[in-house]
């Protein structure tokens, strides 16, 4: 059943009012893939624009907290961690991007931690892109949502 829906097919916010106040939980993870020489620029801290990494984190770490304000039907929520991980992988080559992000109330954060990943990955491809326009964006999903009524789900 779709729940951004009403009865005559209109979206609108789904009212979250009677859910129980829960822990919750969730992971993602996406990659920005370059070619072996970009990658180098990333882990010699030579890109003109700076500390690609520290700024992707912090990019992320945004991203997560204006989700609500990116996605029309998402709700506002009390984000209490959001934490992201971006590993050169010379094998890729790239850029593995994990993001976790809490919350104490009644939905998911999964589209925060969703959205962490994605602005994390466009902050990496903004900063490289005067070096490499071919770097590609991929992989991104959700690998653990934990808390509320619908329980756990791993990848």
């Amino acid at each position: 059943m779709l729940t951004h829906f009403d009865g005559k097919g209109d979206a609108h916010m789904v009212d979250v009012s009677d859910k129980a106040v829960t822990s919750r939980i969730a992971t993602a993870e996406g990659h920005v893939r370059m070619r072996p020489e970009t990658l180098a620029l990333v882990e010699e801290g030579a890109a003109k624009k700076g500390d690609v990494l520290a700024v992707a984190r912090l990019a992320g770490i945004m991203g997560a907290k204006r989700t609500a304000d990116l996605i029309p039907l998402c709700h506002p929520l009390p984000i209490t961690k959001v934490a992201l991980d971006l590993v050169v992988d010379r094998a890729l080559p790239g850029i593995r991007i994990a993001a976790t992000v809490r919350t104490t109330g009644q939905t998911g954060v999964e589209m925060e931690a969703l959205t962490a990943v994605s602005t994390a990955a466009l902050t990496v491809y903004d900063m490289l892109k005067a070096v490499e326009k071919s770097m590609e964006i991929g992989g991104i999903r959700v690998t653990l949502k934990d808390g509320g009524k619908s329980g756990r789900y791993e990848a």
